[in-house]
């Protein structure tokens, strides 16, 4: 049995936040109270309930440790807080330097006020350091991005296709950071990012898929925006909702499922392209939002659906939640069937509903089953396919 790394997590609070301003009092920014909960208990919270981080230590600035205290914050994976630097290199370098004293495997560091960073993007930059020394949570850069050299005009278009916004956790080789930051500081202390430290050491850094949720409160109306946020998450609700569907095989050489085109010795005979995957999926969907299945929104009796790419049935559903204001959380899909082999397949399909839905890869599970020979399927009379769909909705009660 492979023994699980040890992770430990710096969490560098020691700014002064002056651009998000004090508030009535000369607080600042991470021990700011955000909806009755100072920002630095709300982030220091988000990695202890991992039960695979095993200490996370806070790094605060010179003169905040009353501050710091007023939180009255205990857990028993809560390290004591460690003073910093004057930047947040130095303030780094603090504590790794406290953890080398027993240092864990992996390091991620991370911003005190980034208070809701999920689980999914701390295990998405754990999982990316399988073949690199470090990895960082990224976002797609949507809008155009243009130069200039004095700040007046336009002097040339970036091409966003390579640029990426940067986020934190980022994560680490314990003894690989350490060691690039003890080189770094002898030569500056101005790196504002720890994974710009790890190129310069010539680290290999993997990206990995951040979230936009993932937001760092640095100017006031962030304070605005981390509050509506919360008062959101309060307000939503979480809907399951359960999918089912059929196909026969007919006459063919290939089936779709997953919309990924498979060979096979036969097709599967339906209205559409008889991707039964797809329609388990949007029927789940259709389930949680109570509206509804496939048959309702798009009529077998309608011609222009005859042989259609089944993605837009799913894209469909998904643009239905978003228009309710919900989200899609999970979507989950067991395809049952003797033949063809679905495995190695598996990972494509992910991708493929996930780009479908736009949500992340790891928010969609496929997995595969016969019924040993029994029934229709296990004849190898068609393919069925069962889903459950997880969203959240605003309450509307």
């Amino acid at each position: 049995m492979t023994e699980q790394p040890k992770i430990a997590v710096i969490v560098v609070a020691g700014g002064k936040g002056a651009r998000a301003g004090t508030g009535a009092e000369d607080v600042p920014k991470q021990f700011r109270s955000l909806a009755g909960m100072p920002v630095l208990a709300r982030t220091l919270s988000s990695f202890l309930a991992i039960d695979g981080i095993s200490a996370a230590l806070p790094v605060i600035g010179d003169g905040q440790e009353a501050h710091y205290a007023a939180m009255g914050l205990v857990h028993p994976r809560l390290l004591p807080p460690v003073t910093g630097g004057a930047t947040r290199q130095s303030s780094t370098l603090a504590g790794l330097e406290a953890l080398a004293l027993d240092p864990p495997d992996i390091v991620l560091i991370h911003d005190g006020a980034r208070p809701f960073v999920e689980p999914q993007v701390i295990a998405n930059v754990i999982a990316a350091l399988d073949d690199a020394s470090g990895a960082l949570p990224v976002t797609l850069v949507t809008d155009t991005i243009k130069r200039s050299h004095d700040g007046k005009t336009v002097g040339g278009t970036e091409d966003r296709t390579q640029l990426f916004a940067a986020q934190t956790p980022q994560a680490f080789r314990f003894a690989d950071i350490y060691e690039a930051h003890r080189r770094a500081i002898e030569m500056t202390d101005s790196f504002t990012d720890d994974a710009a430290i790890a190129e310069w050491a010539e680290l290999r850094v993997a990206l990995a898929q951040g979230s936009p949720r993932n937001i760092k409160i640095t100017h006031p109306e962030d304070f605005a925006r981390a509050e509506r946020m919360i008062e959101r998450e309060m307000t939503m609700e979480t809907r399951v909702g359960l999918g089912y569907d059929v196909h026969a095989f007919t006459d063919g050489d290939r089936v779709v499922l997953g919309n990924i085109t498979i060979p096979h010795t036969a097709a599967l005979k339906g209205h559409s392209d008889a991707d039964v995957v797809l329609h388990a999926l949007a029927d789940a969907i259709y389930g949680a939002l109570a509206d509804g299945d496939i048959g309702k929104h798009f009529p077998p009796s309608d011609m222009q659906w005859q042989g259609a790419d089944s993605r837009i049935f799913l894209k469909h559903a998904a643009d239905l939640v978003r228009a309710r204001a919900g989200r899609i959380v999970h979507l989950d899909a067991t395809i049952v069937c003797e033949h063809p082999k679905i495995g190695p397949h598996v990972a494509m399909m992910r991708n493929r509903i996930a780009e479908i839905v736009d949500i992340s890869p790891s928010r969609v599970a496929i997995k595969a089953t016969t019924s040993e020979r029994l029934g229709f399927t296990g004849r190898e009379e068609g393919i069925a396919a069962q889903a459950v769909a997880t969203i959240e909705l605003p309450r509307s009660d």
